[in-house]
């Protein structure tokens, strides 16, 4: 019962009730029907008349009639009533599943983790050292008392009345689900994802608190790989590709329920000394819309088509980004560069890589500064189908996350 109602327990309480209305339908049809009388025609003679019969088995006959129609209404009426009382106790189940599920709002700092004291980070907020800015919010560094080092975002609402940390403009089921989308981003546990860690909302932001990766974001090292200052080899891209697409499968089929990144980007990747990625501001985007499209969703150059063209996103959008990054992993190039603006960029790195492999000068594509080895080479142009795959146009055309690690990892084999 508790697994229908966690379902869909409108659906089963009407059922309950047009079971109880037919039954009543049943109860009030006559339990018998009279003969139909036949019409004698003039060429038949009428039938004899029946021999006269005694009036007791008449009697006793009606009689029986009677009692059968008492114990069928006793019958159907009790059956009647069980099902309502049955269904009014239902109805007291699904309120209680509901009140259950629907917990109470907690409006100070929350933390997931004992190594992060919820007063300590609350108290340490105003020291924080900025790192980053992006559009949606800032990135602070923070030391606690305890040495323990975080990262915080402050999140900013390109709407105010959009915040979900503005208390007074959101309504309580909104805070209630931005509430579950914390609890569910602080279950996360795998080695590509930044899990949430603690969070603290006041009345005019919210903050979130995830582990500090030292290495800094993947934008900020292929800025220093464009300027000469590290020198990344595809090696250590194929392995940051891999893990990003490590961290979607994570996302999108061991989660439950699933999670969507909606603005993975390079400066969303962070990077370890190692260059193991791990993904960060999973799911952000969606607590700042407020159930309504993400303006970053629709301008940034890393969504796919179908986010500005009818604001849906889905696992596939989140694919179509990990090809953007794959795209810049190969080339080297920044969306952003004014190359992509003219005649010879196409218009973009998507549509530039699909004109070069289409015309067969798929390695020219490739960022010189790792071209070596004729079999990395080789590996790198059958990546960049694979990122053309993740560039369609249609979500159809896409591979899913789960299928991206072994096109991937197969590379080196082939």
């Amino acid at each position: 019962m508790e697994m229908m109602a966690s379902k869909n327990p409108t659906k089963t309480l009407l059922l309950l009730l047009l079971l109880v209305f037919f039954l009543s339908l049943a109860c009030s049809q006559p339990l018998h029907s009279e003969p139909m009388s036949t019409t004698t025609t003039a060429t038949q003679p009428a039938p004899p008349p029946p021999p006269p019969q005694s009036k007791i088995p008449h009697a006793e006959a009606g009689g029986a009639a009677r009692l059968r129609r008492i114990v069928l209404g006793v019958l159907f009426g009790s059956l009647t009533g069980f099902l309502l009382s049955l269904a009014f106790l239902y109805a007291i189940r699904v309120a209680i599943l509901h009140a259950k599920y629907s917990p109470a709002i907690v409006r100070g700092p929350v933390s997931f983790t004992p190594q992060i004291s919820p007063k300590n980070l609350h108290s340490a907020l105003p020291s924080a050292q900025p790192l980053a800015h992006g559009p949606n919010g800032k990135y602070y560094k923070l030391v606690l008392d305890n040495d323990v080092t975080v990262a915080v975002k402050r999140l900013e609402a390109s709407r105010p009345e959009a915040s979900p940390s503005s208390m007074p403009n959101v309504s309580k089921s909104d805070m209630r689900r931005v509430q579950r989308q914390l609890e569910l981003l602080a279950r996360v546990r795998h080695q590509n994802v930044m899990g949430l860690k603690a969070y603290v909302r006041e009345a005019d932001r919210l903050s979130l608190a995830y582990d500090f990766v030292p290495g800094g974001s993947l934008e900020d090292v292929m800025k220093r790989v464009r300027s000469l200052q590290v020198n990344l080899n595809w090696d250590a891209r194929n392995r940051i590709a891999i893990g990003v697409a490590k961290g979607l499968r994570y996302l999108h089929f061991e989660c439950t329920p699933r999670i969507l990144h909606c603005s993975l980007k390079p400066s969303n990747v962070m990077l370890d000394e190692g260059f193991e990625p791990r993904l960060a501001d999973c799911g952000v985007s969606r607590l700042i819309a407020s159930g309504s499209a993400d303006p970053e969703l629709a301008s940034s150059l890393y969504s796919a088509p179908e986010c500005y063209q009818s604001s849906r996103y889905t696992d596939k959008s989140d694919v179509y980004s990990f090809g953007m990054i794959l795209g810049v992993l190969l080339t080297g190039r920044d969306p952003t560069d004014h190359f992509f603006s003219g005649e010879t960029g196409r218009g973009g790195l998507a549509r530039w890589l699909r004109h070069m492999q289409q015309s067969g000068d798929a390695k020219d594509a490739l960022d010189s500064s790792v071209l070596g080895e004729e079999g990395e080479e080789d590996e790198m142009v059958m990546a960049v189908r694979v990122a053309i795959i993740c560039l369609s146009d249609l979500p159809a055309d896409r591979p899913s996350s789960d299928e991206l690690v072994p096109m991937l990892t197969q590379l080196h084999s082939l």
